[in-house]
């Protein structure tokens, strides 16, 4: 049995599973530079062993999954950076690390994701290449993750509606499974959930745009602590698979994330209690979050999602 389906298998059972936290933003933590145009894109260049520890860091601390340092590694933002005919070279080793790690760990269950995003070369929505562009970007992208060895591709904060479309087409050409992950945010005056980057869109109708794509799981990631049981309970009116959640905490300020207010990791596994007693099955963290976050997310562990 594949790892893939070994963890559907624990899924069906009703048991929670962990993801790992953040990647780029712990690795900007512990020194390694930030790119102004492709973010922790950049990173697996030289700094490959840092991404390589942090993956099995995580692993160590009870992760069942590590996400691949590729969030930000498409042809149009690493073009951006000066180092577009680096694309290949550049998601091989930021698999690599993590295939490493899970070895290194002598864990070889975990499942290994590889992470794409829609995040514009000018971290702006206007800052997109032109949709023909897109494709080939997430296309190529989407080849390389496959041939590197990842077990699924993992779509994380799509929120404009047409160039998640065509991302998640990518990732199904592939015949990998794909997760889909959509980010949240809660409007303080209105309250109501909108897509994170884009307050003027409906979260809802993003839903029902991606949903019908076919994932094998939806994540709420990348969104706020606050807007995550909403999120939830809209994911769960469209969706009956198994949901995840993964939130950030602090703030970006291109390249660097603001390590600001970041939740406590106790208080963070209360939040997640929650999550798990609404029917969430798989939690970790997301920008600003590390290890000891998922270390205490390990407390999940034997309680089944819906009776936490």
């Amino acid at each position: 049995m594949g790892i893939v389906e070994e963890w559907h298998e624990c899924l069906d059972r009703g048991e929670v599973l962990l993801l790992d936290g953040g990647t780029g933003t712990e690795l900007e933590r512990r020194g390694v530079p930030m790119d102004s145009a492709a973010w922790c894109g950049t990173a697996a260049l030289e700094h490959q062993d840092a991404i390589r520890d942090l993956h099995e860091e995580y692993i160590r601390s009870g992760a069942d999954a590590v996400i691949t340092n590729t969030f930000a590694t498409h042809r149009p933002l690493l073009e951006a950076a000066g180092l577009g005919d680096q694309v290949g070279v550049i998601v091989q080793r930021a698999v690599e690390a993590a295939l490493e790690a899970r070895e290194r760990a002598g864990c070889p269950g975990v499942l290994v994701a590889g992470s794409m995003s829609t995040m514009p070369a000018s971290n702006v929505r206007g800052g997109y290449a032109p949709l023909d562009e897109q494709m080939a970007a997430y296309r190529e992208q989407c080849g390389l993750l496959a041939e590197a060895g990842v077990d699924v591709i993992a779509l994380e904060m799509m929120q404009d509606r047409e160039r998640a479309a065509l991302a998640f087409e990518a990732a199904k050409e592939t015949g990998l499974p794909v997760w889909l992950g959509v980010s949240a945010r809660k409007d303080s005056g209105t309250g109501a959930i909108t897509p994170f980057n884009w307050p003027d869109e409906s979260f809802e109708e993003l839903l029902d745009v991606l949903i019908p794509l076919g994932p094998s799981i939806v994540h709420v990631m990348h969104s706020e602590i606050a807007a995550a049981p909403e999120a939830v309970a809209m994911v769960q009116e469209r969706w009956q698979g198994p949901i995840g959640v993964y939130p950030e905490s602090g703030y970006f300020t291109m390249p660097n994330w603001n390590f600001v207010d970041v939740i406590d990791p106790a208080d963070l596994l209360e939040e997640a209690r929650g999550w798990v007693e609404a029917g969430v099955q798989i939690v970790g963290g997301c920008c600003g979050l590390g290890p000891e976050h998922i270390r205490a997310l390990g407390a999940l562990r034997g309680v089944d999602a819906g009776a936490a």
